[in-house]
């Protein structure tokens, strides 16, 4: 006979267990339906192959993933996801995830364009980059949008700092970033040497933070100095080009010596938009503010008479890498909306068909100015 006396003073045990992990009191509200069907809540720290590794309030377990595995690949459990979990049996199963608060996703490098979800449930996105080799700034900006549109706060984590020495270099790279960056933390840290990275651990608090980035972007080095031991695996980069080989093959979720958890996610080669509009409005927040002051309401800021954002780039207030950045990820992030949503194309459709319009009603003027 089923002993919901004994259940529910397991879960609660359970639960007080998974207090370093991240689980609240919004958590257990969440979780109260499962509860009652004698399930344990968890957390998934890994996810491989219809597998998952949960840790709960008796360990982590391995559990298969077969009562989750949706078709749509971004309702799939991912590393960060907290789980309901059979208490007992062989094999065991993952029957339901909780809601996500946040989700970071990104488009794949496929034809197809489909989404997929890296970490779920983090509360601060740590973009690292390496200065071993000249920055991309465009790559940040990505990076950035995708994180302001996963809900979480973004950092910027210059590593591998105490390769550049000369510190009015290193001042210079950090302004090019703080710009790049509109509303982003910019850190620099040597996890070698150990610079940077007890402020770095202090900004994060006690949440869950994911860290993303590039291979050779020193990520695991990271990984293992906010942990305080050796974690993972580490490679040397390679001298020519800085790059390194993909040391982390799996997001895996690690406890913080001081509280919260952290996501070692693997070098991303791509990282392509998906649906992140509000991410690129926040990434190019300056560009945002400046759009309402152009003459024209549906300002593409290409061509346009009294366009603000133009006028800016004229008078050397907006960069034009800027411009031309943002122009980049709008059409990108567009195309892959468009690609899901037959309204949103339609829309498109329109627009463009409006335009063109204009453009020959303006050609026809300007031949009959000529004409006369």
């Amino acid at each position: 006979m089923f002993n919901a006396s004994l259940n529910t003073s397991s879960a609660a045990d359970a639960q007080h267990a998974l207090a370093p992990y991240g689980w609240d009191d919004g958590w257990a509200v969440e979780f109260a339906p499962y509860a009652e069907q004698g399930l344990l809540p968890g957390r998934v720290v890994r996810v491989d192959r219809g597998q998952c590794d949960v840790v709960t309030g008796d360990g982590v377990i391995r559990a298969d993933t077969a009562f989750v595995t949706p078709h749509d690949p971004l309702r799939v459990v991912c590393t960060g996801d907290w789980v309901a979990v059979d208490p007992g049996g062989s094999p065991r199963y993952a029957r339901a995830y909780l809601p996500r608060r946040t989700a970071f996703v990104r488009s794949t490098s496929s034809k197809r364009s489909e989404g997929q979800i890296l970490a779920a449930n983090v509360d601060h996105a740590v973009v690292a980059l390496s200065l071993a080799v000249e920055l991309d700034l465009g790559r940040v900006e990505r990076f950035l949008a995708l994180a302001w549109e996963s809900g979480a706060q973004p950092v910027v984590v210059l590593s591998k700092a105490d390769l550049v020495p000369d510190a009015d270099v290193l001042a210079h790279l950090v302004e090019d970033v703080v710009r790049t960056a509109p509303g982003v933390p910019v850190l620099t840290v040597s996890a070698r040497k150990g610079e940077g990275v007890e402020e770095l651990a202090a900004l994060l608090g006690r949440g869950t933070t994911a860290l993303l980035g590039a291979s050779g972007a020193g990520k695991s080095t990271l990984a293992n100095a906010l942990a305080g031991e050796d974690v993972m695996d580490v490679r040397a980069t390679r001298d020519m080009d800085g790059k390194g080989r993909h040391t982390t093959t799996t997001r895996n979720l690690l406890p913080l010596p001081d509280g919260g958890v952290l996501i070692d996610t693997p070098g991303l080669r791509g990282v392509g938009l998906w649906d992140a509009g509000h991410g690129v409005g926040r990434v190019f927040s300056e560009i945002e503010e400046l759009a309402p002051r152009c003459r024209f309401q549906d300002c593409a800021h290409e061509a346009e008479p009294g366009c603000a954002v133009l006028a800016a780039v004229d008078s050397g207030e907006l960069a034009v890498r800027r411009l031309d950045s943002y122009r980049k990820l709008v059409r990108e992030n567009r195309w892959i909306v468009a690609k899901s949503d037959a309204r949103f194309r339609a829309g498109l459709r329109k627009d463009y068909q409006r335009k063109q319009a204009t453009g020959r009603a303006a050609a026809r003027a300007k031949r009959g100015e000529w004409e006369g």
